[in-house]
């Protein structure tokens, strides 16, 4: 009996080795260099991530300053050119309201008139170079640059309008003189028959 129990027991050990060996894939092997390896993709996923979110703010900051620079130069046009229509306004204005008063086919009753109505656009050129001034000065009405733009170009088309309104008067009155200047003509033309 002793032989059948020691038998048995080495035929149960020799069965499960067999069994073991023949259909179990055996004993877990937990291997480091895996681990490890998810561990350096991890912090490396985690820096990529942070450098990318420094590369958004980064871009985010340079789209804000390009804006700031873009409507500041946008800005500067629109001063650039409110001054020269006003120059253009002013040197129109002084020669040809010159020639105009100067004519001897403006009525002296007329002179009053036509320097009132040129005067006029004068100072409201003046009014909005003032008002223009402002705008541009720091903190007035606490606008933001948006803002100031929309006021400047508003101010742009106003002295686009002025320059026109000088250019139409100035062109109706040299039309009166010559008008004038030809009916004195006709008026005063020798007769040969």
């Amino acid at each position: 009996m002793k032989i059948t129990i020691r038998t048995f027991i080495l035929s149960a050990i020799f069965i499960i080795g067999i069994g073991a060996n023949g259909s179990a894939q055996g004993v877990p092997v937990y291997d480091n260099t895996n681990f490890l390896s998810l561990i350096k993709q991890l912090f490396e996923s985690a820096k990529q991530t942070s450098e990318m979110i420094k590369t958004v703010k980064f871009l985010k900051q340079a789209k804000e300053t390009i804006e700031k620079v873009n409507n500041a130069v946008k800005q500067y046009e629109a001063v650039k050119e409110i001054n020269a229509n006003n120059e253009a306004l002013v040197d129109m204005v002084r020669n040809d309201l010159r020639g105009i008063l100067n004519s001897p086919y403006i009525h002296p009753d007329e002179i009053d008139a036509v320097s009132n109505a040129f005067n006029t656009i004068i100072d409201g050129s003046l009014r909005n170079l003032e008002f223009m001034n402002q705008v541009l000065s720091n903190n007035f009405l606490k606008l933001n640059d948006a803002e100031r733009l929309a006021i400047l170009e508003g101010h742009r088309d106003d002295s686009k309008k002025m320059l026109a309104d000088v250019t139409l008067k100035n062109k109706r009155y040299k039309i009166i003189i010559s008008f004038r200047e030809m009916q004195d003509k006709i008026n005063n033309r020798e007769t040969n028959y």
